[in-house]
């Protein structure tokens, strides 16, 4: 993208963020808050520890993530040559639709269509994800990624805060014996995603330039050939790569966190139904306010630094997280305060809120100001595949580390994947990528 690049419509940039208001349905009902909590301890139900239930979950999410590293990549490429991005995320999101809607048919002890259904429709919202981000460099000049960025990712948690807070008043708690009720978490999801996205495609315009194929070229050939040339020159882009790295191990990470989150607080902290649904309320308000107000901030301290603000409270937040019963007993032995655990629970959950939409927003926004114009979905491609093959990372190693360790301590986990995400990303020029990003235009 470029700095000269004029600020779209209102109204297209309002199109562009309800895309995030409608999908977080899909994450925060099927992946975070209901659905995962469900398929561990009622679908698979192998109490009390429930190992085998949070070890089959990594597993459907790893699977699905690892489709995504091998798919986006190449559909990227296809939509930047063709101008078929809005096209590719149409196929997405109806995909995401139909296998989320399905997942009312699963019956407990059904746990392989369970698996099979999360794979799929997981594979379909996820790669939506780098689809929709790649319309970001569209939207306006460098300077106004951040605000942009931040809002999308804002509206999304208050996309999500409505849709589970309807969902937790009408469908009540996760329960074997609630389970005809809470079952339908699936088709109001998919209704809820279905319904609200309808603006993005009504407002959202696809501004590439599709080109003719060469005779006795395919599509895929093509692709590949976009692929190899973008990867040969890819040490131009020693910035870029700089900041996938540091992308990789900070989504690692927040995806634990997004997965195993309430999983942690049902199992480990032994929180009770009003304290989860107090939680869940406090996580995507923070999660807003986060992302909208480091989005500001980042047109001001510049992209780098807001993102490094962001990894470091996430530190804060795991030792919060790994520690709150030892919080717990220090505030009752120091202060006499008799607080229960899950309560200083909340604290962790205002910090993980603050850094969650925060952090992803900053990181979107960074790819976009290192990104070519003409390239976009292509490098949000490679966006992607770093995302996702985290998240393969993050599930299946967490995913191994409570099975050997039990979740309390394979926690710990997410606080070396931060680290390295800070540590990766210092050696990054913001001046000097975006400067490349122009220089690469210009050559094109």
């Amino acid at each position: 993208m470029s700095s000269s690049t004029p600020l779209a419509a209102k109204r297209e940039i309002f199109g562009w963020s309800m895309f995030d208001f409608a999908n977080q349905a899909y994450t925060l009902l099927i992946i975070t808050v209901i659905y995962g909590d469900l398929f561990t301890r009622v679908i698979v139900g192998d109490a009390p520890d429930y190992r085998l239930g949070n070890l089959l979950w990594s597993i459907s999410l790893a699977v699905s993530y690892l489709m995504v590293v091998v798919a986006n990549p190449v559909c990227g490429a296809v939509m930047d040559y063709s101008a078929s991005r809005k096209r590719f995320l149409f196929c997405s999101y109806l995909l995401t639709v139909f296998a989320t809607a399905m997942l009312y048919f699963v019956e407990p002890g059904w746990f392989w269509p369970a698996m099979l259904l999360i794979i799929i429709s997981n594979f379909a919202y996820a790669i939506g994800e780098g689809f929709i981000a790649s319309f970001l460099t569209d939207l306006g000049p460098r300077k106004a990624l951040g605000w942009i960025s931040g809002l999308g990712w804002s509206l999304g948690y208050i996309g999500g805060l409505i849709a589970t807070a309807f969902a937790l008043l009408f469908l009540g708690e996760v329960s074997s014996d609630n389970y005809e009720t809470i079952r339908w978490v699936g088709p109001f999801a998919a209704g809820f995603f279905l319904l609200a996205a309808i603006p993005t495609f009504v407002w959202l315009r696809d501004r590439g330039v599709k080109r003719q194929l060469p005779a006795g070229q395919s599509m895929l050939n093509m692709a590949f050939l976009r692929l190899n040339t973008t990867w040969r020159a890819m040490h131009q882009f020693r910035d870029l790569r700089t900041l996938l790295i540091s992308i990789f191990f900070a989504m690692a990470g927040i995806y634990i966190i997004i997965a195993f989150s309430f999983i942690y607080g049902a199992q480990v902290i032994g929180w009770d139904e009003q304290v989860r649904v107090l939680m869940f309320v406090i996580v995507q308000i923070t999660a807003a306010i986060g992302a909208i107000g480091f989005g500001f901030l980042q047109s001001r301290i510049g992209a780098k630094v807001t993102y490094i603000m962001t990894l470091s409270l996430w530190l804060l937040a795991i030792l919060a997280i790994w520690q709150t019963p030892l919080i717990a007993e220090l505030c009752r032995q120091w202060f006499g305060v008799e607080w229960q655990a899950q309560y200083v629970f909340l604290v962790a959950g205002v910090l993980a809120g603050a850094s969650l939409g925060s952090s992803q927003s900053a990181a979107r926004a960074l790819v976009g100001v290192l990104t070519p114009l003409g390239k976009s979905a292509e490098f949000f491609g490679f966006w992607g595949m770093a995302t996702k093959l985290a998240a393969v990372f993050g599930m299946l190693g967490l995913g191994l580390m409570q099975w050997a360790f039990g979740l309390a301590d394979a926690i710990m986990f997410c606080l070396l994947l931060f680290v390295l995400a800070i540590i990766s990303v210092l050696p990054l020029q913001e001046a000097r990528g975006s400067a490349v990003a122009d220089n690469w235009r210009e050559q094109s």
